[in-house]
C-alpha cells in the first residue's frame, strides 16, 4: 500500500549536499555502476520509456534475469532518463526521425563497485558501465513528469544555478523514483538534475 502513496522502498544513490537553497540543492554523487540502454523511441512504438523493459529484464524484475550469471539484481531508485546526442549518418545506427535518442539508466546496487563484478547482460543493447563522481544541481518535485513540467523545472533550475555562479556542464537528466503503474500521480517523486562543474 505504501508504494501507492509514494513510499520509496528500494535503495537510492548516496550523495553529499554541497549547497542547499529554497529552490534547489547542489549534490555530489559518489561513483557507481549503471546499466543503460540508448534507443530511438520510434523503435519502441513511440514509447520514450521503452528501454525500461530491457533494463528490468536484465536485473530479473520480470522473472529470470537476462544476464550471464542468471543472477537477480536488486531494483534501485530512481530510473534515470536523458536525451542523447543524435547519431551521425556515418555511424551504423541512425535515428529514424528528427528527434534525439533516449538513454535510460538503472543505478546498480552499491555492492557492484566495478563493471567486472557485474553480471554481463545477454541483450547487447544493455550496457554496463562505471560512472565517476559527479555534481548536479537538483530540484525535487511531485506529480507527473510531463515534458512541459520538466521543461519548466529545467529552465528555472538552470537560471538559479547560473545566477548563483555555478557553471552548467551538460544537459539535464530526469530521475523518477516511483513505479508509475503503482504510485498515484500526485504522490510520485521526481528530480530534474543538471550537471555542474
Amino acid at each position: 500500500m505504501g508504494m501507492v502513496f509514494g513510499k520509496i522502498k528500494v535503495a537510492t544513490p548516496k550523495y553529499e549536499i554541497i549547497k542547499s537553497t529554497m529552490d534547489y540543492e547542489v549534490r555530489k554523487y559518489f561513483p557507481s555502476v549503471i546499466a543503460q540502454v540508448t534507443y530511438d523511441p520510434s523503435d519502441m512504438k513511440g514509447d520514450k520509456d521503452g528501454g525500461f523493459s530491457l533494463l528490468a529484464s536484465y536485473i530479473g524484475a520480470f522473472g529470470n534475469p537476462k544476464n550471464t550469471k542468471q543472477q537477480p539484481i536488486a531494483m534501485t531508485s530512481p530510473v534515470i532518463t536523458k536525451k542523447s546526442e543524435k547519431i551521425d549518418m556515418t555511424v551504423p545506427v541512425v535515428t529514424k526521425n528528427e528527434g534525439t535518442l533516449v538513454t535510460m539508466q538503472f543505478i546498480l546496487p552499491e555492492e557492484y563497485k566495478k563493471v567486472e563484478e557485474t553480471p554481463k547482460p545477454l541483450d547487447e543493447r544493455v550496457v554496463v558501465r562505471e560512472e565517476a563522481e559527479r555534481k548536479y544541481g537538483v530540484v525535487t518535485f511531485s506529480g507527473v513528469a510531463s515534458d512541459e513540467v520538466v521543461e519548466g523545472k529545467v529552465g528555472k533550475l538552470r537560471k538559479c544555478l547560473e545566477k548563483d555562479g555555478f557553471k552548467v556542464v551538460g544537459d539535464f537528466v530526469l530521475a523518477r523514483f516511483n513505479p508509475p503503474w503503482i504510485t498515484l500521480p500526485m504522490f510520485r517523486t521526481n528530480e530534474v538534475m543538471i550537471p555542474v562543474e
